[in-house]
């Protein structure tokens, strides 16, 4: 599904270059659900932000279904990530001044889906948010913004989904139903899930686990 092959990144900075990912090299198979562990500034979230085509790596490749993204023009990479990614972030990224279905519709609008309202319905449905469809970011709890950033990220029916600590700004309690939710819709779908994450306890519920250090892979299993 996805390869991610010698990848590194650097930049700049007053002291000089600074090695942000070190040839990270791996495969995720299609259907596969795989974290991402590592502490802060070990280089998780620009690994998958390259992996979406948001960055770009200094050395390397990225391939999705055997395309290399990075052959693509930005405009071209935006439209493919329409078409095959969905996002679920820490911070929810919900449209503030959209209503929850409208947030859910605004995906499918985009990429000029006919029946955007009743597809965003269903989904919002399926998440528990059948009664908040017409609420606003800011009157929802933490956990419903995820249900709805979750059905955003699915309304799409994606390929790939990728997941930057999604429970990382939820209590213990919420961060565990979401995490049971986002995992039983993705195997429902049989949608590729790659998950950046702090939390060892997350990471050893998926298939398997790649661990960054200082932007090196130290170990897949």
């Amino acid at each position: 599904m996805i390869s991610v092959s010698h990848v590194s990144k650097t930049v700049s900075d007053a002291s000089g270059p600074l090695s942000i990912l070190r040839d990270i090299d791996f495969s995720v198979g299609a259907g596969e659900t795989v974290a991402i562990l590592g502490a802060s500034g070990s280089g998780k979230s620009t690994l998958l932000s390259i992996m979406a085509g948001l960055d770009t790596p200094s050395l390397g490749h990225v391939s999705l279904a055997g395309q290399d993204i990075f052959a693509m023009t930005e405009d071209q990479r935006a439209a493919w990530r329409g078409q095959h990614l969905g996002f679920v972030f820490q911070n929810f990224q919900l449209m503030g001044h959209l209503t929850a279905l409208e947030n859910v519709m605004l995906p499918l609008e985009l990429a000029g889906t006919q029946n955007a309202g009743t597809l965003a319905k269903s989904i919002l449905t399926q998440v528990g948010l059948s009664e908040r469809l017409r609420h606003f970011p800011k009157v929802l709890s933490g956990g419903e913004q995820q249900r709805v950033a979750l059905a955003r990220a699915f309304v799409v029916e994606p390929q790939l989904l990728l997941a930057d600590e999604p429970t990382g700004s939820l209590d213990a309690q919420t961060g565990e139903s979401i995490m049971d939710l986002m995992l039983s819709m993705n195997k429902a779908r049989g949608t590729t899930l790659i998950l950046v994450t702090h939390d060892q306890k997350l990471a050893q519920r998926c298939d398997r686990t790649l661990t960054l250090e200082a932007g090196r892979l130290i170990s897949q299993g």
